[in-house]
């Protein structure tokens, strides 16, 4: 698919996600249901990231409270993903100060990672490993460049919206998901691999 076909569906997923945010506002089941299951997998992939195993009980807690307060949300598409992911991301640190421990490395539903095509070197790299291997790669990363990466990659977000979910500068956030792409590529170019 090409890069412009792939932006006008995305372009038009957003404006549906949109009108279903909408009329879930408004007591819509069906919506809602609609809604879930477009966002539901990059949330749970980006959970999964922050939390290894215990994901899906931590993004349970995040849909509840999302359908609580979903009546209080403005915003469009774009904003509603980054609402959920702020939620989503609250509930997981939460999560890790009950259990006190480090984020595990866990591996991602392979249908939740679909990588842009951008025509940059590390999208190129990513895309000609397995969704496994790059989460194995991804989970290496320091925790800001994985969750970075997880946000713009696997959620959807652009740059200032996951600043907002990471309560940092999109400058930031930007910089820690180029130079996790960009060791990510190196890595698999060869370059940066081991020796074995």
């Amino acid at each position: 698919m090409g890069e412009g076909t792939r932006q006008a569906r995305d372009a038009e997923l957003d404006v549906e996600l949109g009108t279903a945010v909408e009329r879930a506002r408004g007591g819509d089941e069906a919506a809602f249901a609609y809604v879930y299951r477009i966002v539901h997998p990059g949330l749970l992939g980006y959970v999964r990231g922050i939390v290894g195993e215990d994901a899906e009980d931590v993004a349970s807690d995040a849909w509840l409270e999302i359908a609580r307060d979903l009546g209080r949300f403005r915003g469009d598409a774009l904003g509603f993903r980054g609402w959920t992911a702020t939620i989503a991301r609250h509930r997981a640190l939460d999560h890790l100060r009950r259990v006190r421990s480090r984020p595990r490395p866990a591996r991602l539903e392979p249908d939740v990672l679909s990588l842009p095509a951008t025509g940059d070197t590390a999208a190129e790299a990513l895309e000609a490993l397995s969704t496994d291997e790059v989460l194995a790669r991804v989970a290496e990363l320091p925790q800001d460049q994985a969750e970075a990466v997880l946000l713009r990659v696997v959620v959807g977000l652009d740059g200032p919206t996951a600043a907002r979910v990471l309560g940092k500068r999109p400058g930031a956030v930007r910089s820690a998901a180029h130079r996790g792409l960009r060791r990510l590529a190196k890595e698999l170019t060869g370059r940066g691999r081991p020796k074995e």
